[in-house]
């Protein structure tokens, strides 16, 4: 998972898939372990399209709501074309975690980078400069400083080291002694001491020549001797685990064969139920297609339906209101006031007419009156 993490920020994935899609940065174990299933599931379908695009391929990103199977089976057929043979089932993808989605992306991933046309180069190392090693003719390759710093750090045997010689006084005497014998002795040595005495002095200070060496975790041949261990434990569990392993494959196989024998006899005993099943299927078909077209004509005719009925009851409304019209006695009523104030109107203006035919008859005779006098006055000259 670290190193598809690594081809991933290769193919700058943060700066193009994470920025346009909104998706954050992906972990170390992100498609490895269950951690959200929809999400993962997204998120694996959604970058296996972003690398097969970095690939050279035309695909669309999935969305959330699209089929899982025609998803997993479009990114299948891709990396198909692309030369790579899943050897897993298809459903293991549909988790969105797992061996079959990281072999998957680690393939799509190797097809991107070859698109960018990036090749892996030789790592260079710097070069050091070799370290010149003390290292002392005994077999236990002890320190002496680092010794003293554990025997001095050892709090719970202090009354021990009391008893205990020092290296950095065993170290101060043997120089000393160095010294001494560098110079070199005009005549010759002899011992006066007694060898029973020296004896009895040996075992006097015997207990007092103790040196603990405490284990280092880190050192190497612990580490050989812990893998070693290891190894001949790992060889003996194997030996012990190969027959029970080789008769338990030989079962597996056995019920595999079986399970196939039988799958094979149950489809040639089913096979005219199958075709059965998927005449019946044709024919239902058909007949939903019959369906829906009888229910868009009685869709259609139930809508004509409900306009002719509106248009009837319009058409009552009318001759309803029309009944009641010609039923009803007001306007004969309303009629006949209207010829009695007409009549009365009449009379009215026949008196008002005669009444000024009177004034007019006057007018005129007072007229002639006036005029019949005017000849007749010798004072009236005419024009």
């Amino acid at each position: 998972m670290e190193e598809l993490l690594d081809k991933f920020k290769l193919l700058r994935y943060e700066e193009t898939f994470c920025k346009q899609l909104g998706h954050k940065p992906f972990s170390r174990h992100y498609f490895a372990i269950k951690i959200n299933p929809g999400e993962q599931f997204h998120a694996f379908t959604s970058i296996a399209a972003w690398l097969l695009q970095m690939a050279g391929k035309h695909i669309e990103q999935p969305e959330e709501n699209d089929d899982p199977n025609a998803t997993i089976s479009l990114i299948l057929d891709q990396l198909r074309q692309l030369g790579h043979k899943a050897s897993f089932p298809p459903h293991q993808l549909k988790t969105g975690f797992g061996d079959g989605c990281i072999w998957t992306l680690d393939r799509l991933a190797d097809e991107a980078l070859k698109a960018k046309k990036f090749s892996w180069r030789q790592p260079i190392y710097p070069e050091e400069e070799a370290e010149e090693d003390n290292v002392m003719e005994d077999d236990s390759e002890l320190n002496a400083n680092k010794m003293d710093e554990d025997l001095v750090q050892d709090d719970d045997d202090v009354e021990e080291e009391e008893n205990v010689l020092r290296v950095d006084d065993l170290q101060r005497k043997i120089g000393k002694q160095d010294n001494e014998t560098s110079s070199k002795p005009e005549v010759i040595l002899e011992s006066n001491t007694d060898s029973a005495e020296w004896k009895l002095e040996v075992e006097r200070v015997l207990p007092q020549l103790k040196i603990t060496i405490r284990a280092d975790n880190k050192d190497w041949r612990n580490h050989l001797e812990l893998m070693h261990n290891h190894t001949n434990k790992i060889n003996e569990s194997v030996t012990k685990m190969m027959p029970p392993l080789s008769k338990l494959q030989e079962e597996i196989m056995r019920s595999l064969e079986k399970i196939g024998s039988r799958e094979t006899y149950i489809n040639n005993q089913l096979d005219h139920h199958l075709q059965g099943f998927r005449v019946h299927q044709d024919e239902l078909a058909e007949i939903k297609e019959r369906y829906r077209l009888a229910s868009g004509g009685v869709t259609e005719l139930t809508r004509k339906l409900a306009e002719i009925s509106d248009e009837m009851d319009h058409v009552k409304q009318d001759m309803d209101e029309r009944g009641s019209n010609m039923t009803n006695s007001a306007p004969l009523v309303e009629i006949r006031q209207a010829i009695g104030k007409l009549k009365q109107e009449c009379l009215q203006m026949d008196i008002r007419t005669g009444v000024l035919q009177h004034m007019l008859l006057r007018a005129r005779l007072k007229e002639k009156n006036l005029s019949s006098g005017a000849f007749g006055d010798p004072h009236f000259h005419g024009l």
